[in-house]
């Protein structure tokens, strides 16, 4: 596979702040298949883990990444061991360094949302 400069550096950013090896995931999805939040989300963990190994700079606007509770559900499950937590982490991140911001606390119907997740994104978001 060929990836241009750009594809490179969001796989290399991921990767650095990650500390996991994107390529190691072979694409099984039995992350996806534990993931107790995959009906909120726009894309399938292993999806997410698709598009960095890619170096598909959209996975930076999708909702999956603060969707993800960080619940170690896909790591338990993974047969590689894949910290795909530390993946989602990582691609935060990277959106907030750009300043690319989805949600907006004021906005939110936590009647719509698991406690978890809410408890999550606050703890992210506030730090």
């Amino acid at each position: 596979m060929n990836l241009n400069e750009s594809d490179k550096q969001l796989l290399g950013k991921v990767e650095e702040l990650s500390g996991e090896n994107a390529f190691s995931c072979y694409q099984c999805g039995k992350c996806s298949a534990g993931c107790p939040f995959t009906e909120e989300m726009d894309l399938l963990p292993n999806q997410v883990i698709r598009k960095v190994q890619m170096g598909d700079a959209s996975v930076l606007e999708a909702e999956t990444p603060w969707i993800c509770a960080s619940c170690l559900s896909c790591e338990v499950d993974c047969p590689k061991g894949n910290d795909v937590p530390a993946i989602m982490e990582a691609i935060r991140e990277i959106s907030l360094r750009e300043n690319f911001d989805e949600v907006n606390l004021n906005e939110l119907d936590a009647s719509d949302l698991p406690e978890i997740a809410l408890v999550s994104n606050l703890r992210k978001k506030t730090g």
